[in-house]
């Protein structure tokens, strides 16, 4: 019965957050205006391995922000204990989790640096910073134009808006041939679309005119046109990384998977339907753009396995999160003040009852690196 009335006052507690988020207001937030509140400094150390790409450009939601919220006027942040609990120096650096998240590792085994940089550092990024490739990515955005204005954050085509912006610093700082190389070697990541199901679709209830196929296709033609756009602005070497089975994460659990707090089944669909519509789009955009490369990141089967098997790949628990009670603490829930950090921590296959600890996230970067990034490269 305790349990229960924790889990009843956390849902409670859950639904204020998203009151507050939608009071924030505003859509899309600017690159100028974001630039100038940026608060949080990410320190990059470059590696030693050869580069396999000049750098890495990445768009997205929270799964690959490094901490471009950390100065906009939003809720959905991070840049406060314990998140950073296992980073370098136990500093938060608005990473959605205990330390290091997929673009990290992945940068590191493109042999670029260890740390991908937000583009929105409060202070300027150094050369090699800017020349290795950034991240746009808005925790809490998605394809919906719906999704970033309900959660105050950094819309995608404002997202690619940054990216222009970027090229121009990129001339400014090397010349048009080294632009120019960034957007033919360069990998393009693409990673959004769990927060449209989880939070803009089933929580907020935003789009209830749409049932799962309709919304799937929704998001399929916004994501599309995205991808198109990025094309046209001269990238070559694209991946796109599917919605996981968004369902099974443990807020959605506790919100929609019933008593037992078993996987949600309706924003499993929904995922699924979106990935397979998705594959078909990027078929097509492949017979439009020859001389592109056009990867899709089927990461749902793997992340599924990961937890309904957590045992096999080190993990303990996987239906609960490791800050509070893993039933709904995110963001600003999940803070030094209300929420205890499970021990150890490296049992917990989630940080916050959203996103994957470290450990978790290096899992999925080898699996992305080794069966889909070399495609690219």
């Amino acid at each position: 019965m305790r349990h229960r009335q924790e889990e009843m006052h956390l849902i409670s507690c859950s639904s204020l957050l998203l009151v507050l988020v939608l009071a924030a207001g505003g859509g899309g937030v600017s690159a100028a205006a974001a630039a100038a509140a940026a608060n949080t400094t990410t320190t990059t150390t470059r590696s030693s391995t050869k580069p396999q790409a000049p750098a890495l450009i990445v768009f997205g939601d929270s799964i690959v922000d490094p901490g471009n919220n950390n100065g906009i006027n939003t809720i959905v942040k991070a840049d406060f204990p314990p998140y950073g609990h296992d980073f370098l120096n136990h500093r938060p650096t608005g990473r959605f989790c205990n330390g290091r998240i997929p673009t990290d590792f992945i940068a590191s085994r493109l042999g670029l640096k260890d740390l991908l940089p937000p583009y929105l550092s409060p202070e300027p990024l150094d050369k090699h910073d800017l020349l290795t490739g950034v991240s746009f990515a808005s925790g809490g955005t998605g394809f919906d134009p719906l999704t970033p204005k309900l959660a105050s954050v950094i819309s995608m085509p404002d997202q690619l808006a940054m990216f222009h912006e970027y090229l121009g610093k990129v001339r400014a700082a090397a010349g048009d041939a080294k632009a120019a190389e960034i957007l033919s070697r360069g990998i393009f990541a693409i990673c959004a679309g769990s927060d449209d199901v989880a939070n803009t679709y089933f929580t907020m209830r935003a789009r209830s005119n749409y049932d799962h196929a309709s919304y799937a296709r929704l998001l399929v033609r916004h994501a599309s046109s995205f991808v198109e756009d990025l094309i046209h602005a001269g990238a070559r070497r694209v991946a796109f990384i599917g919605i996981p089975p968004i369902g099974c994460v443990p807020s959605q659990r506790t919100m929609s998977g019933g008593p037992e707090r078993g996987c949600s089944r309706g924003h499993n669909e929904v995922a699924a339907a979106y990935n397979a519509g998705m594959v078909a789009e990027l078929a097509a955009l492949r017979a439009k753009h020859p001389g592109t490369l056009l990867v899709f990141m089927d990461i749902y089967g793997f992340l599924y396995d990961m937890m309904m098997h957590p045992r096999s790949y080190g993990f303990t628990q996987a239906t609960r999160g490791c800050c509070g009670t893993g039933l709904l603490e995110v963001s600003v829930l999940c803070n030094g003040v209300t929420s205890a950090v499970c021990d150890p921590v490296a049992d917990y296959l989630f940080w916050d009852s959203y996103h994957p600890t470290e450990k978790a996230y290096k899992i999925l970067a080898d699996f992305v690196y080794d069966n889909y990034v070399k495609l690219i490269i």
